[in-house]
């Protein structure tokens, strides 16, 4: 799930009488025809870019962070280095294919998913093997005019519902990975499942450290200052270096990540990861079902959230027709199902839009040129790797419980809360994503009452028959271990 950033101001109407093309670059990008100027574009493409290169370390902290079932790490600075290529062609191609100012890079939400749910069941390879296929299976939808048709089939309560579970899901592993709440022991004999801190107290500098970014990142985005959550992560970064320093914090405090400055911040970028990838691997080890589910629940994850910024920030920019189209969003759209594979391919997770594109948009951006200077500066990053394996989870993670607040305040207001039969299924959703630690769960018990209160209500034709599909295959995968199945 791409992050969202604070709303910008509505950028001025582009001009009714765009002057003529100057130059084939002008022609290609149909700057001027949009009512932009090449300075615009550089501008919007350079802001884009760092409101989105946190990207570059929250990633790498939230994947690195998990083990698959061999127990396997993956290298932080493999991550940094394939979060960059991923973000980096993946947004030149929106840029010269779909000609929008939209930046693309690893969905937070998605690499969750690939994190916590898929990983452990496999190998990383196996993993995100099954990215790639939720990649391909988003094309295909593309390609044959399916992908608007099967996003009409959700109704709007249940999108935004999977969107906020998912943020609040975020909410939770900041929260974890930052040691300000931790599981209780079961040596413990108690009911209560979590703690706050490691005893029930808040103890030791690293978790200051996390406090303290968090209220640094709501105060900026509050002054909505740009790019307010990589202010905060590489300020408390350097809070961070000179705390472990002054007050010589054990090393295990600080998790997978200590705070230290690397000597040199420029190295060669390292593509161990590249290519890492088992494409079938993953259904010998969890069943064709399972397996099929969590294909199923990457593709819904990139495919609404996707959707939703690319009309988003086409809005803003002022690229819809009259009917509120977008042209060539197939393109566009294929791009984005590219992307989700490619990111898979390089072992960084889906690559998905990002709603922080709008900033871009807010300086004045209105082509894909804004999007060849935002990708270019990913690839430059490719040679900035130690500067992000130094910055900390207590550094990062406030990003996280952020994002997990922008999700909840841009959709809950979309779900008709009168309506029990959309508002119990979107309740399910949002809660047991972060209660059960599982996104797979709250989509598929969301669905499952949404047809269920449906029919119950005696409006059972107005849910599509793909969705009681997809409801069935949901019970089913459920009463496997009943049936003695699973």
């Amino acid at each position: 799930m791409s992050p969202l950033a604070q709303p910008t101001a509505k950028s001025p109407e582009p001009s009714q009488a765009a002057p003529q093309p100057s130059s084939p670059l002008d022609r290609f990008f149909k700057i001027s025809e949009r009512g932009s100027t090449l300075a615009r574009e550089v501008r919007g493409g350079v802001a884009t870019f760092f409101t989105m290169a946190y990207i570059l370390v929250l990633n790498p902290i939230i994947l690195a962070s998990a083990v698959d079932m061999n127990g396997t790490h993956l290298s932080s600075a493999q991550l940094v280095t394939a979060t960059a290529l991923t973000a980096g062609l993946t947004t030149l191609l929106m840029g010269v294919i779909g000609n929008v100012p939209i930046g693309l890079a690893a969905g937070l939400g998605v690499n969750t998913i690939v994190a916590l749910q898929l990983a452990p069941r496999m190998t990383w390879q196996d993993a995100m093997g099954m990215v790639v296929l939720a990649g391909f299976a988003i094309m295909i939808l593309v390609a044959t005019g399916l992908r608007e048709r099967v996003m009409n089939a959700v109704p709007l309560g249940l999108r935004k519902a999977i969107a906020i579970g998912i943020g609040l899901f975020i909410c939770l592993v900041g929260l974890v990975d930052a040691g300000f709440v931790s599981r209780i022991p079961d040596a413990a004999h108690t009911t209560v499942p979590l703690q706050l801190g490691s005893d029930g107290h808040l103890n030791g500098w690293p978790v200051l450290i996390f406090i303290l970014g968090l209220l640094l990142t709501l105060a900026l985005m509050i002054r909505k200052v740009p790019g307010a959550i990589l202010i905060s992560i590489a300020a408390m970064t350097a809070v961070a270096v000179l705390v472990d320093q002054a007050a010589s914090v054990p090393a295990a405090s600080w998790g997978l990540t200590v705070p230290e400055w690397p000597g040199n911040p420029v190295a060669a970028p390292d593509f161990g990861l590249v290519g890492q990838v088992s494409l079938f691997g993953g259904f010998g080890k969890v069943g064709l079902l399972t397996g099929c589910l969590f294909v199923f629940t990457v593709l819904m994850s990139c495919f609404f959230d996707a959707m939703g910024t690319i009309l988003g920030v086409a809005d803003e920019a002022h690229l819809l027709d009259e009917k509120g189209d977008l042209p060539n969003i197939n393109k566009i759209l294929m791009v984005d199902g590219i992307a989700t594979a490619a990111g898979g391919a390089t072992s960084s997770s889906a690559n998905t839009c990002f709603v922080e594109s709008t900033a871009g948009v807010g300086e004045g951006a209105r082509t894909g040129f804004a999007s060849i200077v935002t990708g270019a500066l990913f690839l430059v990053a490719l040679f900035l790797t130690p500067l992000a394996t130094m910055v900390p989870a207590q550094a990062a993670t406030p990003a996280l419980v952020t994002v997990g607040f922008l999700i909840l305040a841009n959709s809950i207001r979309d779900i008709d809360w009168s309506d029990y039969t959309i508002a119990v299924p979107a309740f399910l959703t949002m809660v047991l994503m972060p209660f059960s630690y599982s996104i797979t769960n709250g989509i598929g018990f969301g669905f499952i009452t949404f047809c269920v209160l449906r029919l119950a209500a005696g409006r059972g034709r107005t849910v599509p028959v793909a969705l009681y599909a997809v409801a069935a295959v949901f019970a089913f995968y459920y009463l496997m271990p009943a049936l003695g199945l699973g």
